[in-house]
């Protein structure tokens, strides 16, 4: 009975949890976002998917876009103020340690560098034994904790 009501629980708080993200219209967004979005667009990205993210009190802005045929997602304050960057880039391109952590964890199938202030991380999507899996390391190589 106590597994059964923890699983109630459990989904309970997720449930919660991914209704605080929502798809949001552009036209809806404070004019420093809509700004913000409006200088990325002139840089050359093009905007997809806008979500409404609500944390600790704290709601951020995330915009999917693409820029020359890689995938990017940035999280703006409803200021308009940068907070993360999510650029997808190729294994080749990150340090070599990074790399080396991604390879031994097995097939790497997408890389991410991640940016959040002058805080650079890198994520990768890993296929091993026919699973799926993320990993986030620094550029020494060390995992990061999700």
């Amino acid at each position: 009975m106590k597994i059964a009501v923890s699983l109630v629980m459990l989904l309970v708080l997720v449930s919660a949890a991914a209704a605080e993200e929502k798809s949001v219209d552009r036209k809806s967004l404070p004019a420093a976002l809509q700004a913000a979005i409006g200088r990325e667009e002139a840089r050359g990205a093009a905007i997809g998917r806008i979500t409404e993210e609500k944390e600790n009190g704290k709601t951020t802005y995330e915009v999917e876009t693409k820029v020359s045929g890689r995938s990017r997602d940035l999280v703006f304050s409803a200021a308009g103020a940068l907070i993360e960057s999510e650029e997808e880039t190729s294994l080749t391109s990150i340090p070599p340690a990074a790399r080396a952590a991604f390879e031994r964890a097995g097939k790497v199938l997408k890389v991410e560098r991640v940016t959040r202030g002058s805080a650079v991380t890198y994520e990768a999507e890993i296929e091993k034994a026919g699973k799926k899996s993320e990993l986030a390391v620094d550029a020494t190589g060390k995992p990061l904790k999700s």
